[in-house]
C-alpha cells in the first residue's frame, strides 16, 4: 500500500483512491480502470494463483521507454513484456511500483496459470521419461542375465 495519499492515474490524472484487485489493496483509477502495484502487491497478485517455485524467473522482457510517468516520482517509467509474454506492464525505474491498465491484473493471473500448467506438463514429461527410460534398462539386464544364464 503506498504511503502517499495524493497519487494520480498516469494515464488521465485522475486521483487514484483504494481500491481491491483480487483480494489486495492497490491504488486505482476510478476513471479509466487501471491500478498501481508496488512490487509486494504484484508478487501477492502472482502468488493468488502460483506458489513461490512457479513465480521464480525473470518478469521483464523487452523493455521499452514507456510514455507513462510513475504517479510516485513523477520520472518516465519502462514497458516490458511480463515473463515473455504479450502482456505489455509499466515499471518505474526507481522500483516504486507498477501500472497495470483496466484487465491486466486478471491478465497476469492467467499468465501465472498457463505457467503453472507448463511447468507441471514438463515436470509430468520428464517423469514418464524416466520412468521408460528406467524400465528400458531393466528389460535390458534381464535381457543380459537371461543371456547368460543359457
Amino acid at each position: 500500500m503506498t504511503a502517499q495519499t495524493s497519487l494520480a492515474c498516469p494515464r488521465d490524472k485522475t486521483p487514484l483512491t483504494m481500491g481491491t484487485e483480487h483480494g489486495i489493496e492497490v491504488d486505482g483509477c476510478p476513471q479509466c480502470g487501471g491500478a498501481w502495484f508496488e512490487d509486494e502487491e504484484l508478487e501477492a497478485l502472482d502468488s493468488t494463483v502460483a506458489a513461490d517455485h512457479y513465480r521464480s524467473g525473470m518478469i521483464d522482457y523487452a523493455k521499452r521507454e514507456s510514455d507513462l510517468n510513475c504517479p510516485v516520482c513523477g520520472k518516465r517509467m519502462r514497458a516490458f513484456n511480463y515473463r515473455a509474454y504479450n502482456l505489455e506492464l509499466d515499471a518505474c525505474t526507481d522500483e516504486h511500483g507498477f501500472w497495470l491498465d483496466a484487465g491486466e491484473a486478471a491478465h497476469v493471473r492467467e499468465i501465472m496459470n498457463e505457467r503453472v500448467r507448463g511447468l507441471d506438463r514438463a515436470g509430468a514429461a520428464q517423469d514418464a521419461w524416466d520412468r521408460a527410460k528406467r524400465g528400458q534398462r531393466s528389460g535390458l539386464m534381464d535381457q543380459l542375465r537371461n543371456l547368460f544364464r543359457r
